[in-house]
């Protein structure tokens, strides 16, 4: 007698489990931790508080000090006053600054204005962040 349409799919689908359990092991084995030494199962912390592979005494200690100091001050350039020009306001009430340094896109509400602006108007303004990234505060034409 012959196999049914449905015998065949469910032969063929056991097959196919079967290879996919042989790739698996053959992965396992190939990828398994054990046999790892010491030395590659310890990991290491740096100066910014980063998990790395470098221990301490092979670190450069004065770079990651220096970087990490770089971040802290831009963070806290982040309070100064910063310049750009208008780009785009929009007639639902928001617009957005390109800032003269980096070049990005900073955004502003027109609800944070005390005067009126036009597309190209150079300005300086505040950053602070907001739910969605930066946002610019305190307009000045």
């Amino acid at each position: 007698m012959a196999e049914s349409f449905t015998k065949k799919e469910n032969t063929k689908k056991k097959i196919q489990k079967l290879k996919d359990k042989q790739l698996r092991r053959e992965d396992r084995k190939e990828n398994n931790n054990k046999g790892k030494n010491l030395e590659d199962m310890i990991v290491y912390v740096d100066v910014n508080g980063h998990f790395t592979t470098v221990p301490q005494h092979l670190q450069n200690r004065d770079a990651d000090l220096a970087k990490a100091k770089k971040a802290q001050e831009s963070a806290a350039r982040h309070n100064d006053d910063f310049s750009g020009i208008v780009n785009y306001i929009s007639d639902k009430g928001f617009g957005f600054i390109t800032e003269d340094e980096t070049g990005e896109s900073v955004f502003f509400h027109i609800g944070q204005l005390t005067q009126t602006f036009e597309k190209n108007n150079k300005v300086t303004y505040r950053k602070e962040l907001g739910a969605k990234g930066y946002q610019a505060v305190d307009l000045k034409k």
